[in-house]
């Protein structure tokens, strides 16, 4: 199923290379989550979780944010994502897209 959600960017990471020969090109997403409940206690708040999107290059598109992000500020992003069962009560996320929100919500967020 595909759902649209907003989310805080946090950072990007790329990636590039090759690991005793399988070669890996990606970017990696951290936007927040909610922690979510646990088994063996409670849970306030936010965590960021990576998703990977994209090859290398992916993170280009997002450079002119760098100051942005080294100044701590999150950015607030459309995001689409494809949303299945996992094991058990497990839902597993993939993302599909990602787009920063217009100028004035991602200023509001940064706030």
């Amino acid at each position: 199923m595909k759902m649209q959600s907003q989310a805080l960017l946090f950072g990007i990471e790329s990636s590039k290379g090759n690991f005793e020969g399988t070669p890996f090109d990606s970017t990696k997403f951290h936007l927040s989550v909610d922690l979510g409940t646990k088994s063996t206690g409670k849970t306030i708040g936010l965590v960021t979780r990576p998703f990977k999107f994209g090859d290398s290059t992916e993170i280009e598109k997002w450079m002119h944010l760098q100051a942005h992000f080294a100044a701590g500020k999150p950015v607030m992003c459309n995001c689409d994502f494809d949303v299945v069962a996992g094991s058990g009560n497990d839902v597993k996320l993939t993302l599909l897209a990602i787009q920063p929100a217009t100028a004035t919500k991602t200023a509001a967020a940064a706030s």
